[in-house]
């Protein structure tokens, strides 16, 4: 099929319309799946964290191995239309086959709400994601080398700025989706129970999917569908092996040295395929770092979640905010100041940039590490003594002495070293001292519950860590003669025995209504709502269940661990450092890999930019079960340096790159062919002069 003009549209093609919205919808369908993959990996196959993460960034690295297949497809055999729509259909399927794979029904022959066979599950959701995989990976370098090719010669500028709204698309489907699957799982559904309902939080982006495909083939009529020219990259190996023997047997110093390595193979290869692999030979060089950049890259996306998970939504809405301020203000601006802000200019600031956003990692981690409770090492213990009883009590440890009241606690925990922990005593007035027996596991927190000097218990805290994600970590401690039924929002606390602590269980801010229940002294339920007030971010209570007053017990707070104190605000300054770090190497590589390939390597060379990211992830598969730093900010400053030297040897390389448009290169080689065969033609029609004799 030729490669027919577009209609335009305010300068523009109009079928990049289609091609956006595809891309829009493609990305939705894509990200809403992802969002819910660890979740479901744990929560419905089951899981553990260690295997639910492995499997996820497999997933992930396939994703953005696959572009290589799909280029090789588009440039050799189907040309990109149909590249994108075929390989939409495996991943619309794939897509359904995952949603199908979380329908709890599908095995739950006993009718009891929970799936009788697993395997089912896991090797459908397998299959899926195998098949989106390849989809979505093949159509990757297809679709934007596609929207590239619907610009005629002297577009550039609307080009570049396609290759900006094409990243907007990206990252507004990618936020929309984060936001909307999350709220369709938490609805439940199901035949014969009702369940988280995955099968609508995947079933949604499986639409998505399918739209994105009937959008992407209602514009077929309006495309420029230009032909593949048989097997590319076939013949780019096979030119580059010649060269590589043919400079090989002519190692000796005898034989003239050659302008290029490449050279040596125009024996067999004509200029203009040698010319072509030298573009894009040339920008697979400048590549090389970039792989441990986007490791790097990766690592700060995960890093930076100190805070509650809602700060991830602040990168892609800067996104969405950043990229047409840049495109429509700061590069017009940049340029009026007769700065020329090349491409690889533009990728080396994206670079310094996102260091920068490290460094500022790095100072907000200072200032929460300032906030920070301190955790008993490992050859110490921490104990806090709390009272439950209805008079003071006096403990002493080794070196001091602790009154509490009735119903307090004493000043926050305690630490000793184990070997110094000789003796502890509860006493008081009027009573003998009461020696405390017990075995303190060092390296933990403990607390000492007292209601009388010879009634004592001692419970070792579950928590030796800030509760993450900004999650609140809330125990309850029954103080009557009775055990208990506690539950708290969704989550139960079962037989709480008398005189005894419950275990940790985490919430995230809200209202929870604490709803405590037994089958003796309380003759009815008692429900109590917490406010939201209470529960802040990062924090962990006790709540002592006192004596009923008024037919239900009371409920006595007491803090474990502060909440967080540092502000997430101070979290954007580095969240719009590395958007904009984002915003210019990202969209400026996809349109530079375009304007630098020739007309049948585009998909290839917009393949060998996603292959950077692919390896990337692998790299951080590689190194994430390595040993981290004891200090966070630490890291964060190494991950800085290693960045600015990612940027340096960038920008060494980039200064020796030199500009080429494909285009012109290609055109020239057009005329001279044109131009030989025109002579052909001539001589071939000169009559021949008669030699017979007179």
């Amino acid at each position: 099929m030729g490669a027919e003009s577009s209609p335009g549209c305010f300068g523009y093609p109009l079928s990049i319309f289609f091609i956006v919205v595809n891309e829009f919808c493609e990305r939705f369908s894509y990200y809403g799946m992802r969002a819910l993959l660890i979740l479901y990996f744990r929560r419905f196959i089951g899981w553990d964290d260690n295997l639910s993460t492995a499997i996820y960034h497999t997933f992930v690295a396939l994703c953005y191995l696959t572009p290589i297949l799909g280029a090789l497809i588009a440039d050799s055999w189907l040309g990109k239309f149909k590249t994108i729509v075929s390989l939409s259909i495996v991943y619309t399927i794939g897509q359904a086959v995952t949603a199908v794979s979380s329908i709890n029904d599908l095995t739950d022959y006993n009718k009891d709400g929970t799936p009788d066979n697993l395997s089912v599950h896991v090797a459908l959701s397998m299959i899926g994601l195998a098949l989106i995989a390849l989809g979505t990976g093949g159509i990757k370098p297809c679709v934007s080398a596609f929207g590239g090719d619907q610009f005629e010669e002297g577009q550039e500028k609307q080009r570049n700025r396609f290759f900006s709204i094409f990243y907007l698309a990206i990252n507004a489907g990618s936020l929309i989706s984060t936001i909307v699957t999350p709220m369709l799982r938490v609805h439940e559904c199901g035949i014969y129970s009702q369940k988280a309902c995955y099968p609508l939080a995947f079933g949604v982006p499986a639409a998505l999917m399918a739209v994105s495909l009937i959008v992407f083939v209602i514009g077929s009529g309006m495309y420029k569908k230009f032909q593949p020219q048989g097997n590319v990259m076939g013949k780019v190996v096979k030119c580059i092996g010649f060269a590589l023997k043919n400079r090989f047997r002519h190692r000796s110093k005898q034989f003239p040295k050659r302008e290029h390595w490449l050279d040596w193979a125009k024996e067999k290869y004509d200029e203009r395929l040698i010319s072509q692999i030298k573009m894009v030979t040339k920008v697979m060089f400048l590549y090389i770092p970039l792989p441990m950049f986007w490791a790097l890259f990766d690592q700060q996306v995960g890093l930076l979640e100190v805070q509650p998970d809602q700060m991830q939504t602040v990168n892609a809405i800067l996104i969405v905010v950043m990229v047409p301020i840049m495109d429509a203000v700061v590069y017009p601006l940049i340029a009026k100041c007769g700065f020329n802000f090349t491409s690889l200019k533009r990728m080396t600031v994206g670079m310094f940039l996102a260091s920068m956003a490290f460094v500022m990692a790095a100072i907000v981690q200072l200032e929460i590490d300032k906030t920070l409770p301190v955790f008993p090492k490992q050859n110490e213990v921490q104990i806090k003594v709390l009272n439950i009883g209805n008079g003071a009590m006096n403990v002493s440890f080794p070196g001091t002495v602790v009154t509490v009241s009735q119903m307090s606690q004493s000043d926050g925990f305690m630490t000793f070293d184990v070997d110094k922990l000789t003796s502890i005593n509860i006493s008081s007035t009027g009573s003998p001292v009461i020696p405390v027996t017990y075995n303190f596991e060092q390296g933990h927190r403990h607390t000492l519950l007292v209601w009388a000097p010879n009634n004592y218990r001692v419970v070792k805290d579950g928590l030796n860590q800030k509760p993450e994600k900004g999650e609140n970590g809330i125990r309850f401690i029954n103080s009557l003669n009775e055990s208990l039924n506690i539950t708290m929002g969704d989550k139960v606390y079962v037989n709480v025995t008398s005189h005894n602590a419950s275990e940790y269980q985490f919430f995230s801010l809200g209202t929870k209504n604490i709803t405590i229940s037994s089958t003796q002294q309380i003759s009815q339920n008692c429900t109590k709502v917490l406010q939201s007030s209470n529960l802040e971010f990062g924090s962990a209570y006790t709540y002592v269940i006192g004596t009923q007053s008024t037919g239900c017990p009371e409920l006595h707070m007491f803090e474990d661990i502060s909440p967080n104190t540092v502000n997430m605000a101070l979290q954007i300054p580095q969240y719009f450092l590395i958007t904009c770090g984002e915003v210019v190497f990202s969209v400026t590589g996809l349109e530079f890999s375009y304007s630098q390939a020739p007309s049948n390597m585009k998909s290839v060379l917009q393949a060998g930019w996603l292959l950077t990211v692919a390896v990337g992830n692998i790299i951080v598969l590689i190194v994430a079960g390595a040993g981290q730093f004891s200090e966070q900010w630490a890291e964060y400053i190494l991950f800085a340096a290693l960045l600015l030297v990612v940027c340096v040897i960038f920008a060494i390389m980039a200064r020796f790159y030199t500009y080429v448009n494909p285009a012109e290169i290609e055109a020239q080689f057009d005329d001279d062919e044109k131009k030989n065969l025109e002579k052909m033609n001539v001589y071939s029609t000169v009559t021949p002069v008669s030699q017979t004799q007179m």
